[in-house]
């Protein structure tokens, strides 16, 4: 039988990259002792208030057909999100909802990128992109992100992989897996690339409730000369710890948002009201528990850090985020055996760098998602894990 060739675009795009994941669950399932720091999955439940707003809908019917572009309540309450954030108006033309940010990003780029053209995005970048662009039929360009750039995605890197092919600039800030966060200046000078190459400029901003204190989120949506090619995506999973719900949004240009709208209708027919509900009461105000996470996480941060030195493993700390970079060149593996290593010996699961791009080759991500008890009984192990290789390596 034949099939449609976006299924051999995306073969091995997929659960594949969750390898070390998935093992992980089946040791566990056999018995074994594992530590899971593979996952991002908020480290609280998602606020009781919210989960009552979503109950309370559906005993209330809103359980019917929706609005292709999503519940009026949840577009008019992101788009006075957004207008009071950005400094700028936002209105109900901009707003387009999705089940997730996943779903959106799949939309917009689905609305901005084909055969023959291409799509710019950092090295690393979040598993999924890769399947989202090849989806779209587009090349995927990978930018190399820089550890010693802070691995913040330079305009100078993008302008020399710039061709007349290219359609679209793919960003994400806050970034996963490294927890970089753009300055102002950096979105401005890719801001001016984009002008003058006539680029589409697409941010996922997911984290952005999750950056530490010390650092300044700037949201692209803020630049008035960028507003007729800035697209940006997020959503409720991360801020308010409701990965579950599927609940996202894409703040784009009226044009755009009216083009894509088909396109999501065509595939979704809509969202679910209950759940807009419960969106459109978490975006009106501050998150809950967002505060707590982004204490908890920077300061696993600086534990995992502080355990870690003196061996041979090297932390980046992260600026936001749910996750830390460990460098594990040194011990003489790259990141997936590292990763396969450690999880057979100690039982500990990490995430291989080269599952989110080549330049993470010699590098593992950790989330920072689990109790203080469990990072210390992690990092126990994983500093035994480099003393045995390094004693493997002395024999």
């Amino acid at each position: 039988m034949r099939y449609a060739s976006v299924t051999d675009r995306l073969a091995g795009l997929g659960s594949a990259k969750w390898d070390v994941h998935l093992r992980a669950l089946a040791l566990r399932e056999a018995g074994r002792d594992i530590i899971a720091l593979t996952i991002g999955n908020p480290d609280v439940p998602t606020p009781p208030d919210l989960i009552e707003t979503a109950t309370a809908a559906m005993a209330r019917g809103r359980t019917q057909y929706s609005n292709g572009r999503g519940e009026e309540n949840l577009v008019a309450a992101l788009a006075r999100r957004y207008s009071a954030s950005s400094g700028r108006p936002v209105t109900a033309a901009n707003v387009l909802c999705f089940p997730g940010t996943q779903t959106a990003l799949y939309a917009v780029i689905m609305g901005l990128a084909e055969p023959g053209c291409e799509v710019l995005a950092g090295d690393p970048m979040y598993a999924t992109y890769e399947g989202i662009v090849a989806a779209s039929g587009a090349a995927l360009v990978p930018v190399p992100l820089r550890p010693e750039a802070g691995f913040r995605i330079r305009a100078e890197d993008i302008a020399t992989r710039i061709t007349p092919r290219s359609r679209v600039i793919l960003l994400n800030s806050p970034h996963n897996p490294t927890g970089a966060v753009l300055r102002a200046g950096d979105i401005a000078a890719i801001g001016a690339l984009a002008r003058a190459h006539e680029l589409w400029l697409v941010v996922d901003e997911v984290y952005e409730e999750l950056v530490f204190d010390g650092t300044l989120f700037t949201s692209a949506l803020s630049f008035a000369d960028l507003a007729d090619r800035v697209v940006v995506v997020s959503s409720i999973s991360k801020s308010h710890a409701a990965p579950g719900f599927r609940s996202g949004w894409c703040i784009g240009p009226a044009g755009f948002t009216d083009r894509v709208q088909d396109l999501s209708e065509t595939m979704l027919f809509g969202n679910q009201p209950f759940i807009a509900d419960m969106t459109a009461a978490a975006v009106a105000k501050p998150s809950a528990v967002a505060a707590g996470m982004r204490t908890r996480f920077a300061r696993r941060a600086d534990y995992l850090a502080g355990r870690l030195k003196g061996s041979v493993l090297g932390v980046h700390r992260p600026e936001a985020g749910m996750f830390a970079m460990i460098d594990v060149a040194a011990t003489g593996l790259d990141g997936l055996g590292y990763a396969l290593d450690l999880l057979e010996r100690e039982g500990v699961a990490v995430m291989p760098g080269a599952s989110f791009g080549a330049t993470l080759e010699g590098w593992v991500r950790v989330a920072l998602t689990v109790d203080d008890a469990t990072l210390a009984r992690a990092c126990d192990r994983i500093i035994a894990h480099a003393g045995a290789i390094a004693a493997r390596g002395a024999a």
